[in-house]
């Protein structure tokens, strides 16, 4: 008697379960889906279901990293000796008066010049007098420094055949009047090292010197010591 009054009301405990999971489940899938109305090329009316699919793209893609930022390139500038001689200080000024200046074949400036015209410039400014001529006249006139003066600041040096001088700061680089870049400083790179000839030192501390008659000049800007050489042939 019991099992015939159980088991009906089983039956709708269990019916009532069903239609309860279907009416959820629908609901679920009603939630993921977004309906639209569109009308198609007859002017009928249309209800479209899509399905919300949610995105995942932005997780997924791989993060593009971009090229580092390059630093900036900072100027390398060299620094000026310590000139404790005041004639040393006037060929240094002479010599920075014309940075910059053109390279003019046989010029002896003030305003454009060759190698051996801006060493004779540059000591003719700074107060001290000797003939103007070609770099092997000065390899002739003057001689040879120590080997502890060759790379101090004033020291005559020669390049490729005696074709090519200039005024060494230290044992660093030099200044001279470049073919294709004019009057510069040039640091002592292997190009340069490879060609030198020689040093002559002018016997500045032996002869009495003139007044000076360097003018005041306004100084061109100093090109950098890091300049490519290789394309600059004495």
């Amino acid at each position: 008697m019991n099992i015939r009054i159980l088991f009906p009301r089983l039956l709708i405990v269990c019916f009532a379960f069903c239609v309860t999971a279907t009416v959820v489940a629908q609901s679920s899938e009603a939630d993921s889906t977004q309906t639209r109305t569109t009308i198609d090329r007859n002017g009928a009316t249309r209800l479209e279901t899509d399905v919300a699919v949610p995105s995942l793209g932005e997780e997924r893609r791989p993060r593009i990293v971009g090229p580092a930022a390059k630093a900036p390139m900072v100027p390398v500038t060299t620094a000026a000796p310590v000139l404790a001689a005041p004639f040393d200080r006037l060929l240094m000024s002479a010599i920075q008066s014309h940075l910059g200046s053109p390279y003019h074949y046989a010029g002896t400036g003030p305003d454009s010049f060759d190698c051996s015209g801006l060493v004779w410039r540059a000591y003719q400014e700074a107060g001290f007098e000797f003939s103007r001529g070609p770099a092997s006249s000065y390899w002739a006139t003057f001689a040879a420094p120590s080997k502890e003066d060759q790379y101090k600041f004033g020291t005559l040096v020669f390049f490729s055949g005696l074709s090519h001088v200039g005024i060494v700061v230290d044992e660093h680089g030099f200044y001279h009047s470049s073919r294709h870049h004019g009057v510069i400083y040039s640091p002592f790179n292997e190009y340069w090292l490879s060609r030198v000839d020689g040093f002559r030192r002018v016997p500045i501390e032996s002869m009495p010197l003139p007044a000076a008659k360097a003018k005041p000049r306004a100084v061109r800007p100093a090109a950098s010591a890091q300049a490519v050489e290789e394309d600059n042939q004495p």
